[in-house]
This record gives C-alpha cells, sequence and structure tokens, in this order.
C-alpha cells in the first residue's frame, strides 16, 4: 500500500485528471421508468435515453443470451405518463399486447409486442392536446377492458380531476372511458382480483401528500361491470395516521399492501377480507416501500410455491441499506436473501425469474435476475441484463467508495446522516498541508433520499480531487415517519441547518478543506442550496439546478399534485416570506450558477432570473445557464453535460485556487475578473 502510494503523482486537488468524463456521465444518466414481464416470460422496460433528447422508450430482453435487446416502441412515439406531473406507470404488458401512454398527445395506444410491424393504435379519444393522462393501469380480463387512473384538464377547475377509468380495446370504435371511482383529488394502484369480481385501490385527499395519510378501498365489481359495495380497508380511522400503498393481490385472492400504521414504518399487511381485519406479515423498524413520487412502483411480488401457499420477495430499507428478503406465511419465517445490491426499487416475480431493479457502490443502476427453483431465490445465478452506464467497468480502480456518516444536528440529541465520498484517484494524492474542496449536495423532494449508490456524477468529482457529501437532512425517506415529518413547518430550516452541521462535522475531524466549501442541488434541493448561501455564511459558493427561489410564487403557480405540499412544509405566510431567498438577496455574499430549464412547469424560469439579476446588480459573481425545450430535471444529454462541466469550472475559478485537467470552454461569469 505504501509503495503505491509513492508512486502516486501529488498535485492540487481538484486539479487530477481523470478517465470519468462528462460524456460517460451524461451517457449513464439512463433511467428505468418501470418494468414488466412480456411474452415468452421475457421482461420489457422502459428506459429514458438522453442522447435521444431523453424520449421514453420500451426495451424487450433479448431471446438468446449475447443477442441485444429489441426497441419496441417506434421512433415516433416516447412512452411517458404526465399524471401529477411526475408520471410513472407509462405502460403494462398482458400476454402480446402493450398499453402506453405517448408522452405528445398522452393518448393511450395498443401494440402488439410480437409483430412489431403492427403500428401502435390509439384506444383513447383525441382532445387536441395533452389534456387528458393516464397512467397506472392494469388489464381487465373479464371486460376485456383497461383499468387505469385518469387526471383529466378539460373542466374549467383550476386543478383537473382525477379518477379510476375503464377504457375498452376497441381500435374502430373508440370510446369515451368509463368511470369507476371518482369524487377524491388522487387515486394510485387499481388491482383488478384474478377472477375481476373485485377493484382495489388507494385514494388520498388534499392537503395531504399520499405519503402523509392515504386510504386503501376495494369494491366489488358487478356483472355490468360497475364498482359496488365499497370497503375502506386501511385509513379510514381519523385516530389511526397511515399511509397504505402497494395493494396487491395474490393467486389464491387474498389483498396484501404496504402501510405504516402503528410503528411509523412503511411494513407488510394483509386482509382478512371474512372479518374485515388487518393484520401485520412482517414488522421491522424498516421500509419496505418509497414515497409515491412516481405511479406504479413494486416494492414487493409474490412467488407461487409448489405448496400453493404465498412466498413474498420484498425489499427494504434500514439504516441506509437495502436488503432483499422473503417471507414464508405459513412457517411463519423471514429469510434475508445475499445479493451485491444496496439500493432496490423495484422487483417483479414472472415464471422462473425474479427481477430486480437496483444498485450498489459499484455498480449504477441496473436490472438484473435471478433463477427460482422449486419455490427458492438462486442467488448465486445473480445477472445483469441492463445497465444505466456500461463504461463504469473500465473506470472501477477510480471509484471512491461512499461512507455513511452519522452526525449531530443543531437539535440537542438528533442526528442525521450522510454519504460521504473521501477523494480518490489511483495515479494522484494531494498535499500533505492540503485538504480537499468539498461539493455537498442537497437532495431534491425534498421528501427524498440519498442513496449511497454508484453515481458517475459523483465520481466526476471525486476522481479530480474533490471530497463529496450527499445529505439526508431530516425530512428524508427511509428512515421512518418521525424522521421524514421533521422537515414539516421547518423547510428552510431544517434541512439548512443539517447541510450546514454535516460541513462542520467534516471540517472538524479534518476531512475538508472549510475555506473552500460549495454546495449543489436540484430543484428542491436547490432550494435548500439557495437558502443556505442567503442564510447562513457556511459554503464559499453554490450551484442552483431548476432550484426554488420563491416559495410564495411557487404555491401560487404549483400543479395539483403539490398544491398544498409546500404549505405543510413551510408553515405560515410570514415564514413562506422570510425563507424565500429571493426576499434576502442582500444576504447573499459569495458566487452562485444557475441552471434553468425554459419548460419547467414546476419551478418557473422566472425565480432563476430573478436571481441571477439581483446578484449581478449586487456585485456578485454570477452566471445563469438556460436551456430550451428542458423541463423540470434535465433530459438531453448535451445539457447534462455541459452542467456539469461548467459547475466544475465555476467552482475552480471561484474559490478552488487550482486549474482543472479537463478542456472546458468557460462561460461568461458577471462580476468576476
Amino acid at each position: 500500500m505504501e509503495d503505491n502510494e509513492k508512486k502516486k503523482k501529488s498535485a492540487p486537488y481538484g486539479s487530477w485528471k481523470s478517465p470519468i468524463t462528462s460524456d460517460m456521465v451524461s451517457g449513464s444518466d439512463k433511467r428505468l421508468e418501470g418494468f414488466s414481464i412480456g411474452p415468452g416470460n421475457r421482461l420489457l422496460w422502459l428506459e429514458t435515453r438522453p442522447s435521444d433528447s431523453g424520449r421514453c422508450v420500451v426495451v424487450r430482453e433479448p431471446e438468446k443470451n449475447g443477442d441485444e435487446p429489441v426497441d419496441v416502441t417506434p421512433k415516433e412515439f416516447s412512452v411517458m405518463s404526465r399524471v401529477n406531473e411526475y408520471g410513472g406507470g407509462a405502460f403494462c404488458v398482458s400476454g402480446n399486447v402493450i398499453v402506453f401512454s405517448n408522452f405528445g398527445d398522452q393518448r393511450l395506444y395498443r401494440q402488439s409486442i410480437e409483430s412489431l410491424d403492427y403500428r401502435p393504435k390509439p384506444i383513447t379519444l383525441d382532445y387536441g392536446g395533452p389534456v387528458v393522462r393516464y397512467a397506472d393501469g392494469v388489464f381487465d380480463p373479464r371486460f376485456n377492458r383497461l383499468v387505469v387512473v385518469r387526471e383529466d384538464h378539460r373542466g374549467t377547475s383550476a386543478h383537473p380531476t382525477a379518477e379510476i377509468v375503464s377504457v375498452d380495446f376497441d381500435e374502430e370504435d373508440i370510446k369515451e372511458p368509463e368511470v369507476l371511482i371518482g369524487g377524491n383529488d388522487f387515486y394510485a394502484f387499481p388491482r383488478v382480483d384474478q377472477k375481476g369480481e373485485r377493484l382495489a385501490w388507494i385514494e388520498w385527499s388534499h392537503p395531504n401528500m399520499h405519503w402523509d395519510r392515504a386510504e386503501l378501498w376495494v369494491g366489488y365489481v358487478s356483472e355490468k361491470g360497475e364498482v359496488y359495495k365499497r370497503t375502506c380497508v386501511a385509513g379510514g380511522d381519523p385516530a389511526v395516521i397511515e399511509s397504505p400503498t402497494e395493494p396487491k393481490w395474490s393467486a389464491k385472492g387474498e389483498l396484501y399492501f404496504v402501510s405504516d400504521r402503528n410503528t411509523g414504518f412503511w411494513n407488510i399487511y394483509k386482509w382478512i377480507e371474512q372479518k374485515n381485519e388487518v393484520f401485520p406479515v412482517c414488522s421491522l423498524n424498516a421500509e419496505f416501500t418509497r414515497p409515491l413520487w412516481n405511479l406504479g412502483i413494486s416494492s414487493y411480488d409474490f412467488i407461487l410455491s409448489n405448496d400453493q401457499s404465498n412466498l413474498l420477495v420484498c425489499s427494504y430499507r434500514q439504516n441506509g441499506i437495502s436488503h432483499l428478503g422473503t417471507i414464508d406465511e405459513e412457517r411463519s419465517s423471514f429469510s434475508v436473501v445475499s445479493v451485491p445490491f444496496t439500493d432496490i426499487k423495484n422487483i417483479i416475480s414472472g415464471g422462473s425469474k425474479l427481477y430486480i431493479e437496483g444498485a450498489s457502490a459499484n455498480d449504477p443502476l441496473s436490472l438484473a435476475k435471478l433463477a427460482l427453483e422449486d419455490d427458492k431465490i438462486k442467488a448465486d445465478e445473480f445477472k445483469i441484463i441492463w445497465s444505466s452506464s456500461s463504461d463504469h467497468k473500465m473506470c472501477l480502480s477510480y471509484f471512491s467508495v461512499p461512507e455513511l456518516i452519522e452526525f449531530p444536528t443543531e437539535v440537542a440529541g438528533l442526528s442525521a446522516y450522510a454519504y460521504f465520498y473521501p477523494p480518490w484517484n489511483p495515479l494522484y494524492q494531494g498535499s500533505p498541508e492540503e485538504k480537499p474542496p468539498l461539493l455537498l449536495e442537497s437532495h431534491g423532494g425534498p421528501t427524498e433520499e440519498a442513496r449511497g449508490t454508484l453515481n458517475l456524477k459523483i465520481q466526476y468529482w471525486t476522481s479530480r480531487g474533490w471530497a463529496y457529501v450527499d445529505v439526508n437532512y431530516g425530512g428524508s425517506t427511509g428512515f421512518g415517519r418521525e424522521f421524514r415529518e421533521r422537515l414539516l413547518k421547518s423547510w428552510g430550516v431544517v434541512d439548512v441547518g443539517d447541510c450546514c452541521s454535516c460541513t462542520k462535522f467534516l471540517v472538524d475531524r479534518g476531512k475538508v478543506d472549510g475555506e473552500r466549501l460549495c454546495i449543489t442541488g436540484c430543484s428542491a434541493g436547490g432550494y435548500t442550496t439557495l437558502a443556505s448561501l442567503a442564510f447562513r455564511e457556511t459554503f464559499k459558493a453554490g450551484a442552483s439546478l431548476f432550484g426554488i427561489a420563491d416559495l410564495t410564487s411557487l404555491r401560487a403557480e404549483m400543479h395539483k399534485f403539490e398544491a398544498h405540499y409546500i404549505t405543510n412544509l413551510v408553515g405560515s405566510n410570514d415564514a413562506f416570506f422570510e425563507r424565500s431567498p429571493i426576499n434576502h438577496v442582500d444576504k447573499f455574499s459569495c458566487p452562485i450558477i444557475l441552471f434553468q430549464g425554459l419548460e419547467d412547469k414546476v419551478v418557473h424560469p422566472e425565480q432563476a432570473c430573478k436571481i441571477y439579476s439581483a446578484l449581478k446588480q449586487k456585485s456578485l459573481p454570477v452566471a445563469l445557464v438556460e436551456y430550451e425545450g428542458e423541463p423540470h430535471g434535465f433530459r438531453k444529454a448535451e445539457n447534462i453535460k455541459f452542467t456539469l462541466e461548467q459547475q466544475m469550472l465555476f467552482f475552480a475559478r471561484t474559490v478552488g485556487h487550482f486549474e482543472v485537467a479537463d478542456d472546458i470552454k468557460p462561460i461568461r461569469i458577471e462580476n468576476f475578473d
């Protein structure tokens, strides 16, 4: 080890050369938007493609090993739903048929999977634009129809209506869908049992987000296909605060779901229909699901055992790490299955295979399959069949391994968590007299979570000599309801305080340079970034990516899904004013770079312009990058690449005191020589 260290070249932190390029990072920004079992028990998955302007394509697993996956979606289509603005559940499969939501017009289309020459045909009406949206659908074989969530923007109300509707498959005589369930603000997870006799669903109402409070209902389906005799299974008791989610019918017709009743952690439960009672299937201080930002998630599934009993396979998250487990109800046993992933998002069982979406410190977001034999998971046959990056393998020796740290917050007795990535490069080392600069990331949501998995964006920084820390401030998910609710009425206070406490923790332990602390964040993370820069003096520079600057403006322009979310997080009108960075530009005291999509419907581009103009007038170094055609979150590879490079160069020029090794053309920084 000492010999290897001696062979390293000494160079200033931040100036190291690295093979992890911005092109590699932007190319690895592919995302999974769902997957399902297709004909022949071959997997179908939906992937975003930054290299194709962010288009979303359904892809089919190859029939033979060594063959290439096959695109199912024709080039003129992009499979993406806009329900709740964040979408999810954009396609579903039954046999040889796939039904998907097309991004451009938001109509549902039916397509043959095996005969790809058969062009997709619409099965919903054309309303002259994407004013009616669909998501999270399931097939109902009893009536040859699709049961799906609909979001209807045709009314005169400021907010669209949400319903669960049925859509016929008739391509020649397209009809208006029939409303099955309506009257509440939001719906998710319409799930039909195997006989088509019962429908389960989740619903919730303002001012709640789903994870605050929701209800699970079951309705019985008549001979005419209508829903009657509705029963509230969970969430209906005013004295019990819970957020049930992910209802699923087993092959035996039993209803399972996930809820955080009693323990404050999302655990798996089962409904006993005859008694209308609920009992826990597995109870742990762990999260068996995640917040419902996107529809169509699947955190557990069933494996049909040899004796026809239910064997559940599930993912759960505990102390910052995901695990794969199996639950055998007949034997009252719970087992952990060892897999390489430390972060697991979605699970689907089909035929003799189990498919898992996950990642680890050495694996980027990936899809893996495991064999099932005699109702047992053969973990030794773990095989990755899709990865968001294929280039990462050549750079394994350059990866910084994250360390989960627990640090004290500003509230006595309370801790928060973060993943700390030290600078690492097998060819370089810093001087013993120098501490590395730090980039802190405040994650979005803010009801989200930093997950400590391989992210080439982070490795881009650490392999060049930066330390990087990804913070799970109070309000993050993955640690139970109590931790998540620390942020209620305290957004802009708790998150900012925890980010500053994290940097103090690292500086006090000699891990980073206290004079070169930078912060970055996207969306809500961009708000925490701007608030930290306006109301504290901890950081020396910051980068806001489509970040929120004006809470009052955000509340006034917010779409239906989050119409009350901001009020729950901020509280009083006075707090809206006091915690909005745009109202306190006089308190900014360091360089800031802003990146903004001009088609952003969540954070209006005007907010970034206001910050930019104010800092420019205040004579602080500031830069603004605007992207035509980009929504809330950048999808085009060239913009992802440019954003990363310009952040790096901006920090290096303004606070870094070093020259970057990459050939990056600088943009103009106002008030900077």
